[in-house]
């Protein structure tokens, strides 16, 4: 248990009861793995054939795979951390006036994707935080330079001035305006008319949106056609000068009780084809500039467009932390998992992912701290500059976390000196950024880098996981899209875990053994594809011509690898059931681990290795949180998207094909009485154990004949690689 001592409690920690249990269990199935592997070892030194060598050594791989990123889970379930913060107790520590102003940071990067009412009751939400309105300011990031984005914006700061008094008023809860008036609220005169309003204005903005263009209908006055008036026919989303736009001003702009408004910026950075951009962290990091020059807040709120505010006591409940004299000189920032509305009852593409998002960040608390997931993560600004012990001086006083800001944001000198900072050639003259100052380029997932950037250079940082969740997300519905987003992750993960400053060996160094472990199964997530690969075919293949692989049922290894699959599988169950999971879910997290292993991962792995030989492939794609009626509909009925012709879905219609084949072989030859010594068991076993994964895909195959059923292409094109792939493998026979 700790806690400030010596004034109100503000926060405590209580370590697992599980950790004992948890270390004896790994240190016994550390054995059961070396045993396999030893097991291995010993058919490849005395190989029958060059067909059971070849065998041998895709097994010895895979699972030494496998018991390579097993052991860097078990690193997450060495010293796990429960925390608790006090937020009523803050009064009594902090008085109201010294409370820190805080800069929020949102970033958006193209309307049709990212829906702009999605985004503008992601601002709305911490705009209405229950905190001195004058000490927030919002800054919006617009990397797709739209007009419409702006649009939106200008309607929100018309309709906040009556939404932030009615949430005061009222005590609310939810403060996103969306999630308010789709609750079951109460209802009065005052709260229809509020309503009212916001519908009109999501009526406005999505009116704007679908002709793609802001007619003159809805340009009020001459100032707003002025600003309207900068997106010219040379202005695209890849080429386009910088627009910073001041929307509300907390010193001049008030609401309809008379009460100040938060600070609310949106800042659309200069892009040129020709200059480097860095994607999200170049972003963040012309905000972080962008935010020095006009508010220079000691804290910092990054959070995806989609990911609105559910607890509006958030801000203090950080506060319990950075106010710990004993915490704040080395505390980095505080993440808070992703939670997400929306879910279906079973999660079927395991979008929650829970062991990412709120097991294993309580094992990485245990040790230095959680890193950083790119959203829902309150920042120490001086973080940004350098390690706990060497600050790094900025290119210009402004932008230094001790710099006062004594002009209006408005003031022509802060406009000018906030386009300069926002200028695209602006970080090749101060090559700082982006290396040892702000967000970390040189990854794809530049959240993952930068907290382990952070935590490498001394900082410290806290998981906060309160009963209520503090942000609530959007969750891609189609298949395609959860696979593509966890591509591009794991092509940023090998970056990192390839780079110079691997997990693995400059990480060990820096955060110690342990803790490098836990970025190593990050930073190693791609390599999953090798085993479920191998998994996914040698064994069905083998099955089919009658070759045994595995041992036959009155063998003691027989034993050891049901021991091993029970304990692997039993102990995850066991994990994600206490984190508040249910059995159906942790189903759906199990198949989406082994469906991302012969696609997302296998083709990840593939697009990285291109790109280090010098074949350039698709890039940073930003996933799509427009929603489909009849996908909707689809997906809360639990059946999965697959109506599209891609080849990762390729890869999966011929593994389930290649299994079905398998299985239904083995269970004839079992009837058949060509089994009595059980020597095809767990091949038989792994077959059905994938036959019942692949339900949905079969479905999808033969049975639907809605819009989401796998097309006719796919379903052809793999039966025929799957018949070209059982004759392929005869030849080794």
């Amino acid at each position: 248990m700790g806690g400030v001592t010596g004034k109100p409690l503000l926060h405590t920690r209580r370590f697992s009861r599980r950790t004992a249990a948890y270390r004896l269990f790994a240190a016994v199935y550390a054995c059961a793995v070396s045993a396999l592997l030893y097991r291995h070892s010993l058919a490849i030194l005395h190989p029958a054939s060059l067909s059971s060598f070849c065998i041998t050594i895709s097994l010895l791989i895979a699972d030494a795979v496998l018991g390579f990123m097993w052991l860097t889970t078990q690193a997450f379930r060495m010293r796990p951390v429960y925390r608790r913060a006090f937020p009523e107790n803050l009064e009594k520590v902090v008085a109201e006036e010294d409370l820190p102003a805080i800069d929020i940071f949102i970033c958006t990067a193209d309307p049709f994707k990212e829906p702009p009412m999605s985004v503008v009751n992601t601002a709305l939400s911490v705009m209405a935080y229950d905190y001195p309105t004058e000490k927030i300011s919002v800054y919006v990031s617009d990397d797709g330079g739209s007009a419409l984005t702006l649009f939106a914006f200008m309607e929100a700061a018309k309709f906040g001035r009556h939404w932030l008094p009615f949430c005061r008023k009222k005590k609310i809860v939810e403060r996103c305006p969306d999630a308010y008036f789709g609750s079951n609220h109460p209802r009065c005169s005052e709260s229809e008319q509020i309503k009212i309003m916001y519908e009109s204005m999501k009526v406005r903005v999505e009116n704007v949106v679908n002709r793609g263009r802001v007619g003159d209908e809805y340009v009020t006055s001459e100032q707003e056609r002025q600003i309207y008036n900068k997106w010219t026919k040379e202005f695209t989303r890849r080429d386009h000068p910088t627009i910073i736009q001041v929307l509300l001003e907390a010193s001049t702009d008030k609401d309809v009780m008379g009460q100040s408004m938060p600070n609310l910026i949106y800042v659309s950075r200069e892009k040129n084809r020709d200059f480097p951009h860095h994607f999200k962290a170049g972003a963040l990091n012309v905000l972080l500039r962008v935010s020095a020059i006009m508010t220079n807040a000691p804290l910092i709120l990054t959070l995806d467009c989609d990911m609105y505010s559910n607890d509006p006591k958030t801000p203090r409940t950080v506060l319990c932390y950075f106010s710990d004299p004993k915490l704040s000189p080395k505390l980095g920032y505080i993440q808070f998992p992703q939670r997400f509305h929306g879910l279906n009852k079973d999660d079927i593409y395991a979008s929650e992912f829970k062991r990412l998002f709120q097991i294993n960040p309580r094992g990485m608390d245990g040790l230095i701290g959680p890193g950083y997931v790119g959203t829902g993560c309150f920042f120490s600004r001086r973080v940004f500059f350098g390690c706990p012990s060497g600050f790094i001086t900025p290119e210009i006083p402004e932008l230094s976390p001790d710099h006062a800001v004594g002009k209006l944001m408005q003031a022509q000198s802060t406009l000018v000196l906030a386009h300069h900072v926002a200028d695209c050639k602006y970080e090749l003259n101060h090559t700082n950024w982006g290396s040892k100052v702000g967000f970390r380029y040189g990854s794809l997932v530049e959240d993952f880098y930068t907290g382990y950037r952070l935590l490498c250079e001394g900082w410290r940082s806290v998981f906060c996981d309160p009963d209520r969740p503090a942000f609530l997300g959007d969750i891609p519905i189609t298949l395609i899209d959860v696979l593509i987003q966890t591509k591009r992750w794991d092509v940023g993960f090998l970056e990192v875990g390839l780079s110079k400053r691997s997990p693995l060996t400059f990480g060990a160094r820096a955060l110690g053994p342990i803790m490098g472990l836990c970025y190593t199964h990050y930073a190693f997530w791609a390599i999953w594809c090798i085993p479920i690969t191998i998994y996914a075919f040698l064994p069905q293949l083998t099955l089919c011509y009658g070759v045994s692989i595995f041992p036959k049922v009155s063998d003691s290894w027989f034993f050891l690898y049901i021991f091993l699959f029970i304990g692997a599988y039993g102990q995850d169950c066991l994990d994600f059931v206490i984190a508040k999971g249910t059995f159906k879910r942790w189903w759906s997290h199990q198949r989406m681990w082994m469906v991302r292993g012969v696609t997302s991962n296998l083709f990840a792995s593939i697009e990285f290795l291109l790109n280090c030989v010098g074949i350039v492939t698709q890039g940073f794609n930003v996933t799509s949180k427009v929603v489909d009626n009849e996908q909707g509909k689809r997906y809360e009925q639990g059946m999965f998207e697959l109506g599209v012709e891609s080849p990762m879905f390729m890869l999966l219609a011929i593994v389930a094909n290649i299994n079905l084949v398998a299985f239904l072989g083995g269970l004839i030859r079992v009837l058949r009485g060509q089994d009595l010594d059980g020597r095809f068991v767990i091949q038989v076993f792994i077959a059905g154990f994938a036959v019942l994964n692949c339900l949905p895909f079969y479905e999808a195959m033969m049975w639907r004949t809605d819009r989401g059923k796998m097309p006719t292409k796919i379903i052809f094109v793999s039966v025929f690689f799957t018949f070209a792939l059982y004759l392929g493998f005869s030849y080794l026979y």
